[in-house]
């Protein structure tokens, strides 16, 4: 049985992973940020920007990988306040991009994350796991986002062929 899905392998994304409180967050980075999630495990969008918070005093900042270099100038990992951490981690993930009428089954194949909209919604940002490998999922309006480590890239890419399949 085949499934209508579409798996597009995106690469590498420009990516900061950010530690401290929403206020000392806020108070370094404030204005390059996309604004603050409303609840946790889910992003906050604006202008192909997603903030996500991951965890306590735990955040993402996910942007197309051409504006790692004006990020990094404006984030200024090397001179962050000893309160919080600003880190690019930008080539340690490859993402991927899930979509098409069926995108709901070949997630609950791949990961056990309970994806009913109550649960995580639209906005939905969390590290679960996709095929026994760690991997950030989100939600997007067309389907799903999953970023693995990279070295497992190509891994995560046949098991998700193997499951369309």
């Amino acid at each position: 049985m085949g499934y209508d899905v579409d798996i597009k392998r995106i690469g590498a994304m420009t990516l900061f992973d950010l530690k401290g409180t929403q206020k000392a967050i806020l108070n370094w980075c404030g204005p390059h940020l996309p604004g603050f999630p409303d609840t946790p495990n889910s992003a906050a969008t604006r202008d192909e920007a997603m903030f996500l918070h991951i965890g306590k005093d735990h955040w993402l900042l996910l942007a197309d990988l051409s504006q790692e270099g004006a990020l990094y100038a404006h984030l200024k990992p090397t001179e962050a306040p000893p309160d919080i951490s600003v880190v690019c981690v930008s080539d340690t993930q490859c993402f991927f991009a899930i979509t098409g009428a069926d995108v709901d089954q070949i997630l609950s194949i791949a990961s056990p994350l309970d994806i009913h909209a109550t649960i995580f919604p639209e906005n939905g940002a969390t590290y679960s796991e996709a095929f026994g490998l760690k991997a950030l999922i989100l939600r997007k309006p067309e389907g799903y986002w999953l970023a693995v480590e990279q070295s497992f890239g190509d891994m995560l890419e046949d098991y998700l062929s193997r499951a369309t399949a």
